[in-house]
């Protein structure tokens, strides 16, 4: 079998935003199949039969015949190694845990040379997955030993270092669902909902209303229970002992059973329960000493341990936990038999996916503890049928919200509520959650901020609940979304000028406006920044930034193509023109169809409450007008226009130029706009070069924000085209 050279990876680009292939980002490949251009799918012997040993979940992709198998129709027929390795790569992910269904490969003007898209939520793992789909589909054709497992293993490792934590994720999956668009602000889970000054930001289960002060008082559990004793809530009885011998005297006064703990741990460590005996009572106290700064000592409180989730001063949800036992068989040790018989179960595992986790007897010293209390080691063989308790907690992971009692729940959240904690998870001990803590003695242990919330999204028995939904409802009311308006301006020329006036008109209409154009970055009307490149890093910075409330953000095909737009959806999008195809070719864009691509992008993202904002006299932008989710707002130089006309006689605005100044129109009714003769004057003096049609856009641009004509026409005669130094 004769071998084949590498299919080369001439360029690899991430597109963070919308572009022209999707509305999400996505890694562009340039491929260049070299000899490989002769050799399709069906002329590699045996190479169809092969990849689908190593991927058989490859049958199930649809691919351009729209059903499933219709990939592997495609394999058996012949198509391009280009495309294959699309489809590689797409299974990578998905075996990965990282779905993805999305991708494109398209021809380029050179021969063999083909652009490859896929979608990836983050750019490391996406690369990790290309390169590993890369070395994969080479050894297919070469008919050398290929390692899946090894391949899905570096992508999910990659994943796992990447991605989003599952707490975090399944809030941001509900921000989502809610159409409020997110920023990843770090490498791990510091993650900004909404934009500028409407946003709100989380840290995993913390938000930016979660108060320093009430973490503080949750980290002092000692603190935190005397605290809830003073408002009602039920509490163990406890003490804070200096050492051993404190301890067993605590233990004595309290009355045995007693738990020992530290004051300031988490997570359950260093946390024994059920002790009766001295020498428990000091083992357990130097293990917990290790894990806090201070020891507890308190009355046990017989039953399960219970995770409630409060999240603004409501339980939204409620998970039990259950002791972990083995049985003896009289064969093998308490370390085969856990293995055995516990971590065999795969709901458990090392990893956050896992409801419950793996148990390592032998670098836990709780556990160790209570093998020695019950006479056994990590290597005693128990006789048959003898039950062994290997692990009192940390197996909180049984949905219950449903058998919460009301009164439950109450105290949970009068907890939640006397810390000061905004999102909380609550500790508790009952042998009954349906029953008042009256009824079964139960109490309130611990209240922890930044809870986990795992066990509520991936219970191991019961239902999942909707918290992440849960804490958005919190951040944002059901009529915010965390949008401001933006602007997306997209022109191959004079679009700064566009932009920079548009910006003006805001400002007058009590905005807080952020702008980034070729003339720099802008917060009001100072300029911060002189810099021409880089646009999508400053329309990103400008939605961070928490003191604006309106940002315009200018663009051009060249930056689409490079980077996507810096926004998911925009309150206005403006195209001006079909120009700048000349300075394309380094993208191989190279006609008005595939132009026509590109610039539809900044359409596809207009809100269904926004506005499009397009030339009339470009009859191709007009094509665009169907594209938009919102309304459409034509202008034109001149009102008789055929699509300016045909577009009114529907009742839809238009903006045309009369006399030297713009004419608002609705339908039949005009209103007299802004002077744009003597605007043009001020630019000429100024030295700045722009045309009427370009100032007539900037002026529709404002209309489709509302600003009412005569502010628009009041800033138009106060605004300096000149730039500061």
């Amino acid at each position: 079998m004769s071998r084949h050279d590498d299919i080369k990876l001439l360029r690899v680009n991430y597109l963070r935003g919308p572009n022209m292939w999707t509305y999400r980002p996505v890694l562009e490949t340039w491929l260049d199949l070299g000899a490989l251009e002769d050799y399709p799918s069906n002329k590699v012997p045996g190479f169809t039969e092969r990849l689908t040993a190593a991927l058989p979940a490859l049958a199930e992709h649809h691919c351009g015949v729209g059903e499933r198998g219709g990939f592997l129709q495609r394999l058996v027929e012949g198509t391009w190694m280009g495309h294959v390795l699309e489809h590689v790569v797409i299974e990578l992910l998905n075996l990965a845990g990282m779905p993805t269904g999305f991708g494109q490969t398209r021809s380029t003007s050179q021969h063999g040379v083909y652009r490859m898209v896929f979608r990836a939520r983050d750019e490391q793992v996406a690369r990790q997955a290309l390169a590993d789909g890369h070395a994969l589909l080479m050894a297919v054709i070469n008919g050398d030993a290929v390692d899946v497992p090894a391949a899905v293993e570096r992508v999910r490792d990659k994943v796992d270092d990447c991605y989003l934590g599952p707490s975090t994720a399944a809030i941001v999956a509900a921000a989502t669902d809610r159409r409020i668009p997110h920023i990843r602000l770090n490498d791990g889970n510091l993650v900004q909902l909404g934009h500028g000054a409407r946003q709100r930001r989380i840290w995993t289960a913390e938000t930016d209303m979660t108060s320093a002060i009430a973490e503080g008082i949750a980290r002092d559990k000692d603190l935190t229970k005397s605290l809830l004793k003073a408002v009602g809530v039920p509490v163990p009885e406890g003490v804070v002992a200096k050492d051993a011998d404190e301890a067993w005297a605590a233990a004595e006064d309290l009355g045995l059973p007693v738990v020992v703990k530290p004051s300031d741990g988490n997570h359950g460590r260093g946390v024994t329960l059920d002790l009766k005996k001295r020498e428990d009572v000091a083992a357990a106290f130097e293990m917990a000493e290790r894990h806090g700064s201070e020891v507890l000592v308190e009355r046990y409180i017989p039953g399960n341990e219970h995770r409630l989730l409060v999240v603004g001063g409501q339980v939204v949800a409620a998970a039990r936990g259950d002791e972990a036992f083995i049985v003896g068989d009289g064969k093998h040790t308490v370390l085969e038999l856990t293995e055995l018989q516990i971590n065999s179960d795969p709901r458990r595992g090392v990893t956050e996916e896992f409801p419950l986790n793996r148990i390592d007897i032998a670098e836990d010293g709780v556990i160790l503890l209570d093998l020695q209390r019950q006479g056994l080691s990590v290597d005693a063989v128990p006789e048959a049928g003898r039950r062994v308790l290997i692990q009192r907690n940390g197996n909180v992971a049984i949905d219950c919200t449903d058998e919460m009692h009301p009164e439950v729940a109450y105290a949970v959240s009068l907890a939640a509520r006397t810390i000061g904690l905004d999102i909380a998870g609550v500790d508790m001990v009952s042998t009954d959650i349906s029953k008042p803590l009256s009824e079964t003695g139960g109490a309130i242990v611990e209240v922890n901020a930044g809870p986990g919330l795992l066990m509520h999204l991936k219970p191991a028995e019961g239902k999942p609940q909707p918290v992440g939904q849960a804490i958005i409802d919190h951040l944002f009311s059901s009529d915010e979304s965390g949008r401001i308006p933006i602007v997306g301006i997209t022109a191959s020329q004079g679009g700064n000028n566009i932009a920079r006036l548009v910006a003006w008109l805001l400002h007058l209409n009590g905005r807080h406006v952020g702008l980034s154009c070729s003339d720099g970055l802008f917060l009001g009307n100072r300029r911060v920044e002189h810099r021409r490149g880089a646009r999508w890093e400053a329309a990103h910075r400008l939605l961070m930034n928490r003191g604006v409330d309106a940002v315009v953000a200018e663009s051009n095909a060249a930056g689409i193509l490079s980077d996507g737009l810096a926004y998911d959806r925009c309150a206005v999008g403006v195209v001006c023109d079909m120009g700048g195809l000349g300075s394309l070719d380094d993208h191989d864009i190279r006609s008005e169809d595939q132009l026509f691509k590109v610039l539809r992008t900044q359409i596809d993202v207009v809100l269904s409450d926004g506005v499009a904002v397009l030339n009339a006299a470009e009859p191709r932008l007009v094509e665009m007008a169907e594209l938009s989710d919102g309304e459409v707002l034509l202008f034109a130089l001149d009102g008789s226009n055929a699509a300016l006309t045909a577009h009114r006689a529907k009742g839809g605005r238009a903006v045309f130029l009369q006399g030297g100044a713009a004419v608002l129109a609705q339908g039949q009714s005009e209103t007299a706009g802004a002077n744009v003769d003597a605007l043009l004057k001020r630019f000429a003096a100024a030295g700045i070069q722009t045309d009427a049609a370009t100032l007539l856009a900037a002026v529709a641009t404002a209309w489709a924000l509302h600003i009412s004509p005569e502010l628009i026409s009041a800033g138009a005669d106060t605004f300096v085209p000149e730039l500061a130094a």
